[in-house]
């Protein structure tokens, strides 16, 4: 499993090793037009900072405050025929450090997913896929004790949880900037090493993952995976993924059925620089009843390189 992982983070980075343009060709008339390339690949990386100084007699009150938010989506897709193979990086990560508090994370994910499809139709693929989703850095519950003195409760660590999930399906394409995966057969992996770190905090099964055990398998699952990505203004883009995904042993109780979203949207002040609100909301019935949302809002560095041009109209 690890080689496929390893494969697909080798085959995202080609994008950094072809040079970003494409060639300029003269088109003579509106059928001379220049060939697709067989890999369409993509690169993203942005940088963005909050900050907030207070003078020592500041009556607004408030905190020194200081954040950083990082992003890279990279992604390398090949064409030929009925054939396809997509793969992408999706990374994000931010924190905040608060005078008094130190250094507290907000935003943590690591997405890679590697697809192979067959053309049915225009808008219709049969695939398989396999998908990573996890973390990489501890996440911590903060509160006070009986003495007022905080304390940090860890409920989650690199790679812990991580979820893999391989999915045979159809999906469905019916514009550049809209795309979704129906697959009714989905195994999904639990990975959670040395679960009882995390008992105090979230009980005796941290994950779904039972005490002793560092894993959980969801042999029979469905899952439903929605991309969107569309310039909807001069300069704004919106990108959502949503993703669903229901074990049959639950016999589809809603409850029991896990729900992601993760958006962005992106607005650009120049060539290089952006604002950016970004958020995630997550409804897992293994982790915590109740719905799980974090957000942010940036100012900061945007780079983007391809070697392709697309229409997202």
């Amino acid at each position: 499993m690890k080689r496929v992982f390893i494969g697909l983070l080798v085959a995202a980075g080609l994008a950094l090793e072809q040079p970003a343009s494409a060639q300029v060709v003269v088109v003579d008339s509106a059928t001379d037009l220049p060939p697709e390339p067989l890999w369409k690949r993509s690169f993203k990386a942005g940088l963005n900072f909050t900050e907030a100084t207070l003078s020592s007699n500041w009556r607004g009150g408030g905190v020194n405050s200081f954040g950083l938010n990082t992003l890279l989506n990279a992604k390398a897709n090949y064409k030929l025929d009925a054939a396809s193979w997509d793969n992408e990086a999706d990374l994000l990560y931010a924190f905040v450090s608060n005078k008094g508090q130190g250094y507290r994370k907000n935003l943590d994910r690591i997405f890679l997913d590697t697809k192979y499809g067959r053309s049915l139709s225009p808008h219709w693929d049969t695939f398989v896929s396999l998908n990573l989703l996890t973390q990489f850095a501890a996440g911590y519950k903060y509160s006070k004790d009986a003495n007022g003195n905080e304390r940090a409760q860890i409920l989650s660590s690199t790679f812990a949880p991580a979820y893999v999930t391989a999915a045979y399906g159809f999906e469905y394409h019916p514009t550049d900037y809209f795309k979704v995966r129906l697959s009714p057969f989905a195994p999904r992996l639990t990975i959670v090493g040395r679960n009882q770190r995390f008992m105090e905090a979230l009980g005796d099964r941290p994950y779904g993952v039972r005490p002793g055990h560092s894993t959980r398998f969801e042999v029979l699952a469905a899952q439903v995976l929605a991309e969107f990505d569309k310039d909807i203004a001069k300069n704004v883009n919106l990108k959502a993924r949503y993703l669903l995904f229901a074990n049959y042993g639950d016999n589809f109780a809603l409850r029991r059925i896990d729900h992601r979203l993760d958006a962005g949207l992106t607005a650009k002040v120049n060539r290089y620089i952006n604002v950016a609100l970004t958020g995630i909301m997550l409804y897992d019935y293994d982790q915590d009843r109740g719905l799980q949302y974090s957000q942010g809002l940036t100012l900061g560095f945007l780079y983007t390189i391809q070697n392709y041009s697309d229409d997202k109209k």
